[in-house]
């Protein structure tokens, strides 16, 4: 692979413009080259010869020390501009030459690369020293919270007092090498060397101690100056538990409970509880703001060596087709600037490693590291083999079902009717699920195609997200389940040994259904359980809404409940066909129940009001109008779907005049919203017509044609009010097409949103997520530090 393109893919998403644009000075060099061969015609041979005879006259100009003297091509000057950031620029000496123009320009753009590199590496680096800090203070407080946990007399040990003044005085040690230390060698001395430096110096201590010993106290510790250094510490830093003084819990965990006592202005209980679960919630705590932050490190780390390669390969290049030698003089200058020879993001990793695994691994290198480095998901042959048998085995089926419905012609039967309006909403709910599922696996395979980072978008834990092969796998396996049951549901009605047991074939749906709820909260681990809690929390927090904070997994799963408002019917009608026990009598009573009609509502209304209420919660934590509009867009939705349910279960004009009306608002209300604020487009000043500046796809037609489709599909609604009939297919089928419809539609509107978000996060450079830290240090304490 070219290295061009594997540089790309090594890209972090997020940090593509931070990076050297590699393919635009290559652009620049094939510019060159052309200009070389268009005005040097002559042929190889005579150029080596003229070369040889240059080469071998200039043999007489020999320095003094004995080294050939080489033209001096370019020479890189370091310009300081006012401020600690400085500017490297490149004199080219050349520009006389024939073509000279072209290789300043060259030379231009690449300073203007490398200024870019460094100006954000340095600033980063400076993110990750401010958080290693707070880091330190969070640890020095969880020690303190340990010892108080475990010893909760207070015990006071001597000997463990002097051992720990002695890693006080490393630690200063190092803070005062740190601060007399130039900024670019500062990076050297990292605060997490401080972790490091005390636990060498109690086992130098340690060590000291056993040869006093053994040598009858020939080199005896004066306990008088630690102790009077103890002293001079205490007067101006917290001994270990007095931290605890200084301290406060920060209550991270949100639940309804502490989210109805914020509302009510109820005073948070911020006090120590020196228990083991508190101290297991504050280590699970900080153990993930550890692991996330060696994820940054390791990012940046990645950041540097693909850049610095990236120029090496850059200037080889130019070497090449300019028959020069400058890559050796800005390549060294390269590799004396900030990005190539600070190593403080190397020697940090190597302390939050030290630190890590001591803490949080007990001392458990292989766990640690582990835990701190997850290997990359591999694809599995298995996996891909029972993709292929499951989806093999659907095709089969729906063949097999398709034959058996012609064969036997089932349609123009005398209970074809009955079956249509008692078991086909039933069965039908798993094919609004297993289609959902089809259109996520196809956006997870766009979204990797096109580098969107959808589990940093989601907050997957890594190495957990499930990719379009597993999603896949479990749809297809659906699928499979599903039309067996189907096609064993109407052998036992054609069957003369069976067609007596008639309640027992209409209980292979409820069947059916058990077994998918009993895997879907099954805590064993088996079948992507992660993934599983992880949609099952988000669902519980759509259903608690406003209860809790609103995140984006939790709404982007909201709005996927609103495309599925009638699988959310279908399991209404479950619990009135087998709760009212219609299935004995195969009958469907439910629909001229006033109780079933009511709920008829409000199962249609629940996903638009979940969604409705965490834009409240989100305009009132925000303060963003714009959360106030989406409020609006939700509830002019609700509006709308009730009207259109009150119609089709009463008719009458009145009703259908009230449906009209407010459907028409709410689908040019949701249209405009999806294309605009959602996909971020139809911007009239943007670089790319009536789109967006910044595109993923490289095809613009394809972005008017999602557009223009998405307008038609949210007018599936016309079936509801202009009630559509269709002569070969059944009102409960024309209701489910319409609701595949909409799915098919939530699922094309799933890519551009998350799109629109991944170049969000690409415009602000967020490739982090942001951790909750367990303490909170007062104030005060911090700015008498």
């Amino acid at each position: 692979m070219k290295f061009g393109k594997e540089f790309s893919l090594q890209m972090v998403p997020e940090w593509q413009e931070a990076y050297m644009d590699y393919d635009y000075l290559k652009t620049l060099l094939k510019e060159i080259q052309i200009l070389k061969r268009r005005n040097k015609p002559t042929p190889s041979g005579l150029i080596r010869r003229q070369l040889t005879r240059y080469r071998s006259f200039s043999g007489l100009l020999v320095n003094p020390k004995g080294k050939d003297i080489e033209d001096p091509v370019m020479a890189v000057k370091p310009i300081q501009l006012e401020g600690p950031d400085g500017r490297y620029e490149t004199k080219f000496l050349m520009s006389a030459d024939e073509g000279g123009e072209y290789e300043l320009v060259y030379f231009r753009r690449l300073d203007d690369e490398f200024n870019k590199v460094e100006k954000f590496y340095k600033g980063k680096v400076e993110e990750v020293m401010k958080e290693a800090v707070v880091l330190n203070k969070q640890m020095d407080a969880l020690i303190a919270f340990r010892i108080k946990v475990e010893n909760p007399q207070g015990w006071f040990d001597r000997e463990a007092e002097i051992t720990r003044l002695s890693s006080d005085l490393s630690a200063s040690a190092a803070a005062a090498v740190t601060a007399s230390t130039p900024a670019g060698a500062r990076s050297r001395k990292m605060p997490m060397d401080v972790i490091e430096e005390a636990e060498l110096s109690n086992r130098e201590h340690s060590e000291d101690s056993s040869k006093d010993t053994d040598v009858n106290e020939s080199k005896p510790i004066n306990h008088c100056v630690f102790e009077e250094k103890l002293n001079h510490i205490k007067a101006t830093r917290p001994a270990p538990l007095e931290i605890l003084n200084h301290v406060k819990m920060n209550n991270t965990l949100e639940t309804p409970r502490s989210t109805i006592k914020g509302l009510l202005n109820v005073s948070k209980n911020t006090e120590f509880n020196f228990n083991k679960e508190d101290l297991r919630k504050v280590e699970e705590q900080l153990k993930r703001a550890f692991i996330e932050f060696y994820q940054k490190l390791r990012l940046l780390k990645s950041y540097s060596f693909l850049n610095l390669l990236a120029f090496s390969k850059i200037m080889k290049k130019y070497d090449k087709i300019t028959s020069r030698n400058a890559s050796k003089s800005y390549l060294k200058m390269v590799d004396n600037s900030y990005i190539g020879s600070s190593d403080g993001v190397t020697r940090l990793m190597e302390r939050v490693e030290a630190t890590f695994i001591k803490h949080f691994s007990n001392s458990n290198r292989r766990k640690g590291i582990s835990i701190l480095r997850p290997k990359a998901k591999r694809e599995k042959h298995r996996v891909t083999f029972c993709l292929g048998f499951f989806a093999g085995c659907t095709a089969a089926l729906i063949l097999a079902l398709v034959l058996i419905i012609r064969a036997r012609n089932i349609l123009d039967k005398q209970g074809s009717t009955q079956y249509m309006e008692n078991m086909f909403p039933l069965y039908s709910l798993f094919g609004f699920v297993v289609l959902h599922m089809l259109m996520y696996a196809v956006n997870i395979y766009f979204w990797r195609q096109f580098r969107v980072n959808y589990p940093f978008i989601f907050g997957f834990k890594l190495g957990t997200e499930l990719g379009y092969r597993e999603v896949f796998l479990l749809s297809s396996g659906l699928a499979v389940l599903a039309l067996a049951s189907v096609l064993s549901n109407l052998d036992m009605e054609m069957d003369p040994k069976t067609e007596n047991y008639k309640p027992f074939t209409e209980l292979l749906p409820l069947g059916l259904v058990c077994l998918v709820l009993v895997i879907t909260f099954c805590p064993i681990n088996i079948i992507y359980r992660s993934s599983r809690f992880f949609l099952l929390k988000c669902a519980f927090h759509c259903l608690c809404a406003p209860l809790y904070k609103v995140t984006l997994p939790d709404f982007f799963l909201a709005d996927q409940l609103t495309s599925q408002v009638q699988a959310i019917r279908s399991l209404q009608f479950y619990i009135c066909y087998y709760g009212w026990g219609d299935y004995k009598l195969r009958q469907n009573t439910c629909k001229s129940n006033d109780v079933f009609n009511t709920f008829y509502f409000i199962v249609a209304v629940i996903p638009y009001l979940s969604r409705f209420l965490q834009c409240l919660r989100r305009l009132y934590e925000e303060k963003d109008a714009m959360q106030g509009y989406n409020a609006m867009k939700y509830m002019s939705t609700i509006v709308a779907v009730s009207m259109r349910t009150a119609y089709s279960l009463q008719k009458g004009t009145v009703w259908w005049i009230l449906a009209w009306i407010t459907s028409v608002i709410a689908a040019v209300y949701g249209t405009y919203w999806d294309l605009v604020v959602d996909w971020g487009l139809l911007q009239r000043n943007s670089k790319n017509r009536w789109l967006r500046d910044k595109l993923i796809l490289s095809h613009r037609s394809v972005y008017f044609g999602a557009m223009i489709l998405n307008i038609l599909l949210r007018l599936a609604w016309l079936q509801t009010v202009l009630n559509f009939k269709v002569s070969f297919l059944h009102r409960e089928a024309l209701i489910a097409i319409v609701a595949s419809l909409e799915i098919i539609r939530r699922g094309m509107w799933n890519f551009f949103r998350l799109e629109n978000e991944h170049l969000n996060n690409v415009g602000k450079y967020r490739a982090f997520k942001s951790v909750p830290l367990p303490f909170n240090y007062d104030e005060d304490e911090d700015k008498d530090e």
